[in-house]
């Protein structure tokens, strides 16, 4: 379906489960192909290409309040007084944000590796996260075929199974008819900002939260976004947080894009919507 938002409409796909209804948030480079391999749990998800991605990607603008303000929209077109809300990385901020402003159409949220302050973004200088950007905004420069960005994916990502028709899905949705990358550079250089260098309201959260986060962060043995010991710390400070869980042996992408992370992701949610 489409959903008017401010500057065009958002593309959302409905996911057709035995729940209640999820509002599913991608990450930052993400679309919301990323909800597949949670939505094959039996999830009723809601889930929107943000604006800038997948068929989303002609709507300008960026920033946490603002695609906030967007996915209220879909509740709004959806008539949904309130939601269970599961965001991804960036998904997860925006989700705070939602939750934060409009905590009476949140009943319950669900972070996945994201929403949280994570230690790396203290170090972070805007010089260190356009150099960090470079190669996403060099291959916006080119044409792929599907499998050749397959391929690159891939091996940026060794935990994923290039096999799996979920990650061939993912992957191509990124991608328009004649083989340009949809995001626009400016786009996700701004999202990425706003989600590093602005203030996080996450202490202010009312609802019930649930905190799912990975082992690692870009490959085996690679430093995470969040440790336990970072978990039990956010477990102390909010009330209303639940006991984090750690999923072993996956990544940053692979809480979700892989089928054992997409499991603890889906028991963490199915906890959610009790």
């Amino acid at each position: 379906m489409r959903v008017p938002v401010d500057g065009g409409d958002l593309a959302v796909e409905i996911h057709d489960g035995d729940t209640p209804p999820v509002l599913a948030i991608h990450g930052v480079s993400g679309s919301r192909k990323l909800w597949n391999w949670v939505a094959a749990h039996g999830f009723s998800l809601i889930a929107p290409d943000l604006r800038g991605r997948g068929d989303s990607a002609h709507v300008p603008g960026a920033g946490i309040s603002q695609h906030a303000d967007d996915v209220l929209n879909v509740l709004d077109a959806l008539e949904l007084p309130s939601a269970t809300v599961i965001g991804m990385s960036m998904g997860g901020y925006v989700a705070v944000d939602l939750a934060v402003r409009h905590p009476n159409r949140v009943r319950a949220l669900v972070l996945v590796d994201g929403g949280l302050p994570m230690a790396a973004h203290a170090h972070m200088t805007p010089e260190l996260l356009e150099a960090a950007f470079a190669p996403q905004i060099a291959a916006r420069e080119r044409t792929w075929t599907a499998d050749e960005y397959l391929t690159v994916q891939a091996t940026l990502n060794p935990l994923i199974d290039p096999t799996d028709p979920f990650i061939r899905e993912y992957f191509a949705h990124d991608l328009t008819e004649d083989g340009r990358l949809r995001l626009p550079a400016e786009t996700l250089v701004a999202d990425a900002k706003d989600v590093i260098f602005g203030a996080s309201r996450w202490q202010e959260l009312t609802v019930p939260t649930w905190f799912v986060h990975a082992e690692w962060s870009t490959g085996p043995d690679t430093p995470p976004a969040y440790t336990v010991e970072q978990a039990a710390e956010f477990r102390a400070a909010l009330p209303v947080l639940r006991e984090p869980m750690l999923i072993n042996e996956v990544d940053h992408g692979g809480t979700v894009m892989t089928r054992s992370g997409a499991a603890v992701t889906a028991e963490a949610l199915a906890d959610a919507l009790k």
